[in-house]
């Protein structure tokens, strides 16, 4: 046993100083060492091979001594610890301090000896030290930039990108220095660009430095430039900077991008060592450069209400709900019960719960809401604390074509929900809305409004009859697109321009706002935590983006040719752009900048509720037509768009 145990140490030792990844270091401690012992040797040599002569072993005790003292220098310092072939500033930095030790820790080792009448350690003066640790450094120093171009030179890959990098100073040096330590090469930096006047026509690192108001076109096509890799202390602002982008897009240059820097590295102009060495270096996606500002969460209170709480999640396997079970998930919640009808990505849901959240108890379940005896036994077992009701059709040109199942899924379910939260007591119920309510031109938007119209009715008659007591509170939160989910823009444009295009836009005017999903779901915790019912949340979506544009910018991102852009005209339903407010509504302000409250107008419960049960009962009847009017009649400002139903808006429909 013993003798295992000693085999497994020894092997456990060399592996972890004489791997390939190590043993560069231990030979960057002995060549340094060798260098102090010669270069003692040399200047003794050099100050006195006439006249004086010391004894032979006087001298080799002094330079065993000073090899002594310079090894404990590079550890003070490690000097070793940065591989030799990536040598920086900062490394050479640490060779100077390094030998400036040394030379203090021999001098007063000279006088010690002195002091104690040791002659045999005293083969040099002060001065000669000093030239023999001066001498030293400069060979050490020659040495790793002797091997850095040895290295760059036999290892460049002829087929690397000719790159630059938009970012100077500390943050383009760290993801320079990051592309320099790839084998093979992936990148071969031509240059930096950055908004810092002072440097232009400057060098770093060996490159031009070039800046804004220079003709970028004409730089990438003189230095046949194929890509620029944007610092991660620049992301924020090369995603402002659309003209910038807009140059080198259309000058053929690919766009990379590592993860964001820490708000704490960007504050102070500076990547952390973490980050340069985790830097992660990808194409980006259009998603990367739509600009948006980023928005910050108090992700804090929302764990301190949802932490040890039972949390119910409809549309779980959805592009929203997907990302409300993961951060839910995240706060350590007592139980999860998860719903979707989709079976293959409800089971991809449960994988991920498993794989990312053991400890977090979640039970899957495939079945519509629509089956109401099925949703009671869930309530009635599982007794949730908080619903987030996430679950809907979403796509226009869909419910168009299918009215009543419009009606029955989204509207109906949602009473359905709805009504056992407040059996049950539930404290409080999220409902995921969406801008297309608003004044809404289609079947789908109108569907929705009528569910908002409904548990804001719903929550003002249970306060009324609470009188002060604790009540299940209704929460809506409305926005816009988000970025990616399924059947969005972005994914069917990337998909169409893989297959040779044509890339199909509706309209040329058409805007849209979108909004990264995480950033999205963050919002609607915290607004569905914090909100004591009865609010309609609606979010500032930033600026809008016009669809045709957005389209082209793919195509040129994707470096595909001869992929057209097609018009295809207006889909039944479809707006120009997307409100989050109608005429009529205002907004105050919240506990979150990016949050606001509609102040909207008020519906009686119970004629809300004899309302809807008309409408499920005309859906069930599957009659388009009265479906729709019966909707219409409910929320009056649905005017239909380029849709069969406009008929209906006639005066004597």
């Amino acid at each position: 046993m013993s003798i295992e145990k000693n085999r497994y140490r020894i092997e456990r030792f060399l592996t972890s100083h004489f791997n390939k990844r190590v043993f560069p270091y231990w030979c960057v401690v002995v060549a340094d060492t060798l260098i102090v012992f010669l270069s003692t040797a040399f200047v003794y040599w050099a100050f006195f091979r006439t006249g004086m002569t010391y004894e032979r072993e006087g001298l080799i005790l002094t330079m065993l001594l000073f090899s002594v003292l310079s090894l404990i220098s590079s550890r003070v310092f490690r000097t070793y610890s940065g591989v030799v072939r990536f040598s920086g500033f900062v490394d050479l930095l640490k060779v100077c301090y390094a030998n400036a030790l040394t030379y203090a820790l021999a001098l007063g080792s000279y006088y010690l000896f002195k002091y104690l009448g040791v002659d045999a350690l005293r083969a040099l003066r002060p001065l000669q030290i000093f030239a023999a640790l001066v001498l030293a450094a400069m060979l050490m120093l020659v040495m790793r930039m002797v091997v850095k171009t040895l290295y760059d030179f036999t290892s460049a890959n002829r087929q690397a990108e000719r790159v630059l990098i938009y970012g100077a100073l500390t943050g383009g040096a760290g993801v320079a220095k990051y592309i320099r330590s790839e084998n093979p090469a992936r990148f071969d930096l031509r240059g930096f660009i950055t908004h810092e006047k002072r440097i232009k026509g400057m060098q770093m690192l060996g490159v031009p430095v070039y800046t804004l108001d220079q003709d970028l076109a004409e730089i990438v096509r003189r230095e046949r430039i194929q890509g620029v890799l944007v610092s991660p202390l620049r992301v924020e602002e090369f995603r402002e900077n659309q003209a910038v982008q807009d140059i080198l897009i259309d000058a053929g240059c690919k766009i990379y991008m590592s993860q964001q820097a820490k708000e704490a590295s960007i504050r102070n102009g500076v990547l952390s060592d973490e980050e340069v060495e985790n830097m992660q270096v990808r194409e980006v996606k259009i998603e990367d450069l739509l600009p948006r500002q980023e928005i910050r969460v108090d992700l804090k209170s929302v764990e301190e209400l949802l932490q040890g709480r039972r949390v119910l999640i409809t549309g779980s396997a959805g592009s929203i709900g997907a990302e409300i079970v993961r951060q839910v998930a995240a706060f350590k919640p007592a139980k999860m019960m998860l719903i979707d009808q989709g079976e293959t990505p409800q089971h991809d849901i449960r994988v991920m719960m498993k794989r990312d959240f053991p400890d977090v108890p979640a039970e899957t379940v495939v079945t519509s809401l629509n089956h109401r005896h099925r949703m009671e036994y869930i309530f009635s077992s599982f007794r949730p604390e908080y619903v987030f009701h996430a679950a809907a059709y979403k796509h226009v040109p869909m419910m168009e074509d299918n009215p009543s199942e419009a009606v029955l899924n989204n509207v109906y379910c949602t009473r359905v929900i709805a009504d056992l939260s407040v059996k049950y007591g539930v404290d409080k119920f999220v409902m995921i809305s969406t801008d297309k309510a608003v004044n809404p031109t289609n079947v789908m938007g109108c569907s929705k409004r009528i569910c908002e119209i409904y548990v804001q009715s719903l929550n003002e008659k249970l306060k009324k009859e609470a009188q002060g007591a604790n009540y299940t509170q209704f929460v809506t939160t409305r926005f816009g697109n988000v970025l990616g989910s399924n059947g969005s823009v972005i994914p069917l444009f990337r998909d169409q321009i893989l297959r040779g295009g044509p890339v199909t836009v509706t309209d040329e005017r058409i805007v849209r706002y979108f909004m990264l999903i995480p950033e999205a779901c963050k919002l609607v915790l915290e607004a569905g935590t914090k909100g004591n019912g009865g609010e309609i949340f609606v979010f500032d979506m930033g600026q809008p983006v016009k669809i045709a544009d957005l389209a082209k910018r793919m195509i040129a991102l994707s470096n595909a040719k001869n992929v057209q852009i097609e018009y295809i005209g207006l889909r039944e339903g479809e707006k120009l752009y997307e409100e989050v407010l109608n005429e009529m509504e205002g907004t105050k302000p919240t506990f979150h900048e990016k949050i606001r409250i509609a102040q909207v107008r008020e519906y009686d419960y119970n004629a809300v509720s004899k309302d809807i049960d008309d409408l499920v009962e005309i859906a069930k009847k599957f009659d388009n037509m009265d479906t729709v009017r019966k909707m219409k009649e409910i929320v009056p400002e649905y005017k239909s768009n380029n849709s069969v139903y406009e008929e209906l808006d006639k005066p004597d429909a």
